[in-house]
């Protein structure tokens, strides 16, 4: 089968998450003690990450500098895609976000990078060309402009789906594009004069040429120019509920973009690819925007066991592009006994996947006291990977798994019978996303305490 291909300016998003209760002495600006560090591709690298949750095989063609980040960016992307690099002149761009609560700080951008225009090279030429559907994913840093690459999407949108993701810095996009789209704000900055979607649809259609343009509008979902009808389409309902107000909105274009790219790769008409792309971005924004689709960093404090911690933010990633549910449970599971099996068992029943959310040592410490736990964190996270009912398993150092949860957003999670009555410290975090909360009857006459006890009274 022919790869997906998106073309365009990729970046590096970092997230620096951490608490923020007390101002400076020096200026009245919050001081945040850092708790998580967070990377993920950003631009055309975040769109081609989306677009691998909808398709089998994805190729990237994108301008990378043989820096740090880009190293990082490098290593990123290749989980996701296969990368056909462009030479970049100046250095990767990075954009660093500082969060507390949910809530962005602030956002620090360096790197001053752009595509080189200079002669593409043969492998570039090649993965266009065996293109069954392209993206474009523009930022406005020099891929999207190259007068090659510009060449070749206006012959090849005559035989394949092109999609463009537009940026008011870039190039205006090649004619005969199946489908342009601008969020509200950009379509208002490329057509001044010009305030509502369908007007602006109409007239970007005709400026720029492009079969469809679509214009979203965020919780009011897009308008759609194709040929001579116009067509709203709204959020559904049941989605929009499920949202919050305050919701990272960080990568919704990107996850419009390739949800809509992936349907008309599979065939759908443009329509169609509209209405798909409008549910998925809205999927997107409610369970957590870019940020599930982030890596742990090895500075990360708040994870003990990166790798697991990423596979977990992996496993969530794939079960929301497939619209599945994500059930997850936590837990010391020191000793682990019948008890834990039979409620991981029913927790994994509840949806499409499980992810256990594991108290590090130092948290079980300070919950259990100064002897426990017996297992340690590494060898407990062996122990429920291995069952059948567990796909991911996230080790985390706090005493509540509040921080976690509002990352990882699991539609259900689950808790012991024992909680019943019990005012969960998480639970404001999973109701203020839409989540829900269910608890499992224990089994009686397994607990890890009393293991422990009985252990003690036959030495």
């Amino acid at each position: 089968m022919k790869p997906l291909v998106v073309v365009g300016d990729s970046m590096l998003d970092v997230d620096i998450e951490g608490a923020a209760d007390r101002l400076s002495p020096e200026a009245p600006v919050p001081v945040v003690d850092v708790e998580h560090r967070w990377t993920r591709p950003g631009g055309a690298g975040l769109a081609a990450a989306l677009a691998a949750r909808s398709v089998a095989e994805v190729s990237l063609v994108t301008a990378i500098a043989d820096d740090h980040d880009g190293r990082v960016l490098t290593h990123l992307l290749d989980q996701d895609a296969r990368v056909v690099p462009m030479p970049l002149r100046g250095q990767t761009v990075r954009k660093t976000r500082v969060r507390a609560a949910g809530q962005s700080l602030l956002r620090l951008d360096t790197g001053d990078g752009t595509a080189d225009g200079g002669s593409v090279s043969t492998a570039v030429i090649r993965a266009l060309r065996a293109a069954g559907a392209i993206l474009v994913a523009d930022y406005g840093r020099g891929v999207a402009a190259h007068p090659e690459i510009r060449s070749l999407l206006t012959e090849l949108a005559r035989s394949v789906p092109v999609v463009w993701d537009p940026h008011p810095r870039g190039p205006a996009p090649t004619p005969g594009a199946s489908l342009v789209s601008p969020n509200l704000k950009e379509a208002r900055q490329f057509a001044p004069g010009y305030v509502e979607p369908d007007e602006l649809a109409k007239v970007l259609r005709d400026e720029w040429a492009a079969d469809s343009v679509v214009v979203t509008t965020g919780p009011n979902g897009a308008v759609l120019a194709n040929g001579k009808r116009l067509t709203v389409v709204p959020v559904p309902a049941e989605i929009r509920i499920a949202g919050h107000v305050g919701s990272d909105t960080c990568g919704a274009g990107d996850r419009f973009a390739s949800a809509a790219t992936a349907a008309l790769f599979d065939g759908s008409t443009v329509a169609d690819a509209v209405s798909h792309a409008v549910h998925a971005a809205a999927r997107f924004v409610a369970a957590g925007g870019a940020a599930t689709l982030s890596t742990c960093d090895g500075a990360a404090v708040a994870v003990e066991d990166t790798t697991e911690a990423c596979d977990a933010f992996e496993v969530a990633a794939r079960v929301r592009a497939r619209g599945g549910r994500l059930v997850a449970t936590g837990g010391c599971f020191d000793l682990l006994h019948p008890g834990h099996v039979s409620l991981l068992r029913q927790a994994r029943a509840m949806g499409d996947a499980l992810v256990v959310c594991l108290n590090s040592d130092a948290s079980v410490r300070r919950l259990k006291g100064p002897r426990r736990p017996i297992v340690t964190a590494r060898d407990r996270a062996r122990l429920l990977i291995a069952l059948s009912s567990v796909d991911a398993v996230v080790v985390f150092d706090e005493s509540s798994p509040s921080a976690l949860l509002e990352r990882l957003r699991p539609d259900v999670w689950v808790k012991g019978g024992d909680y019943a009555g019990v005012d969960l410290p998480e639970a404001a975090v999973i109701r203020g996303y839409g989540g829900q909360i269910a608890l499992i009857p224990t089994v009686r006459g397994y607990s890890t305490t009393q293991l422990v006890a009985a252990t003690q009274g036959c030495g």
